[in-house]
């Protein structure tokens, strides 16, 4: 038996830019994704705090340094820029791992820059 758990946390992101024309995903400034371990083309969860749309789409990288978070595809009609998003991703354990198990998360200010990493 496995157990899904919360493996990363990018907490309070803010969407820079959307973009329709796109096959779908989202872009994430590189080093916000190595800040919690997210890898490219891994699958997130994205929750808008602005209007409550929740969907599950990829990641792919953007720039490091740029403080990118670019919803792209048809995500960008329910995600807008300037919203505050949480962006997760899962892992899946054994009961013996989900024990050990910590997420990685770090909390962003307005600018995506880090002002908190958790635990």
């Amino acid at each position: 038996m496995f157990v899904k758990l919360l493996k990363s946390k990018l907490h309070r992101a803010r969407v820079t830019q959307s973009s329709l024309d796109y096959p779908g995903s989202i872009a994430i400034d590189s080093e916000l994704m190595e800040a919690v371990g997210i890898l490219s083309y891994e699958s997130v969860l994205i929750a808008d705090l602005n209007n409550g749309s929740r969907l599950e789409t990829y990641v792919v990288p953007a720039d490091p340094g740029s403080k990118e978070i670019t919803v792209l595809g048809a995500a960008a009609h329910l995600i807008k820029p300037k919203d505050i998003v949480i962006i997760m991703a899962f892992a899946f354990h054994t009961p013996e791992q989900a024990a050990e198990a910590k997420p990685k998360i770090v909390v962003l200010d307005e600018n995506n820059e880090i002002i908190k990493r958790m635990p």
